[in-house]
């Protein structure tokens, strides 16, 4: 996509210049070809598409981006090693009072799997008649700014997810001087992961589990805390591309969730 008013408002400076020294660099190419389009331009083009929902084909042959060497492969290149992830600003943001001490997971995360055949991390949802889905595995601060997201298998039980999902929290400055904060000090969930073991795991990662407990809590009480990852997971389906998975590969549906969290983590600094 050409860098006009559009790409600026999708893309603007601040937010290029976060990410920019993250990305990877360009791979050799020893046999030549096509060259590559600017890396600004690609994740311009891929931001268009999460917020629009417009297919890769159609992109492709109105931008001149190719839709496997230009968004796909620069997609998938920034999931494993994290780096996208730490593109989000609210994740590497200086923490206040009441910002990053209490986090919830989010557990409500059930989406439909791509297509017929489904595609990877994608199992039976027992919510929808046994279609193919897709669940996300949120931790977000007391805010709603998104600190972790993961995907599984729609029939994959919420507790198994958590600890990976709270280990995967990337550092967060604090105003003390140290080794940058990775855990928070509370950590609030419903009664779908009332489990002794993450208990005890929570502890002794020095996190004070909040947890509700069944046949103890009242059920009038547990949104409380609730209705904030909710409202992220809200935020996420504004995004088109997400509301729906598309994509066969889970690591490519994972980089367009981390890029709605960071754009997510940008509104609450502007």
């Amino acid at each position: 996509m050409e860098e006009g008013a559009m790409a600026k408002e999708l893309l603007p400076d601040a937010f290029w210049a976060r990410i920019a020294p993250l990305l990877p660099p360009e791979p050799p190419k020893p046999k030549g070809g096509r060259p590559r389009v600017s890396d600004r331009a690609a994740l311009t083009g891929i931001l268009f598409v999460v917020r629009t929902g417009i297919p890769l084909g159609v992109l492709a042959c109105r931008d001149g981006v190719w839709e496997r060497d230009d968004v796909l492969a620069q997609a998938a290149r920034l999931v494993p090693s994290g780096r996208l992830a730490q593109a989000a600003p609210g994740a590497s943001r200086r923490a206040g009072p009441g910002r990053s001490h209490r986090l919830g997971p989010g557990r409500a995360g059930l989406r439909r799997g791509a297509g017929p055949g489904g595609g990877q991390e994608t199992g039976k949802n027992p919510t929808d008649r046994g279609k193919q889905g897709t669940k996300r595995h949120l931790v977000v601060d007391a805010h709603g700014i998104p600190l972790a997201v993961l995907v599984s298998a729609a029939n994959v039980h919420d507790s198994k997810m958590m600890l990976a999902t709270v280990d995967a929290i990337e550092p967060i400055r604090a105003k003390t001087r140290g080794r940058p904060r990775r855990r928070p000090h509370k950590l609030h969930a419903d009664k779908g992961y009332d489990y002794r073991h993450l208990r005890l795991a929570l502890r002794k990662r020095r996190i004070i589990p909040r947890i509700a407990r069944c046949g103890v809590e009242p059920k009038n009480r547990l949104g409380r805390y609730r209705w904030v990852v909710e409202r992220t997971l809200s935020w996420l389906n504004r995004f088109r591309r997400l509301k729906i998975r598309y994509e066969h590969r889970a690591d490519i549906h994972l980089a367009f969730l981390q890029l709605g969290c960071a754009l997510i983590s940008l509104r609450f600094l502007g």
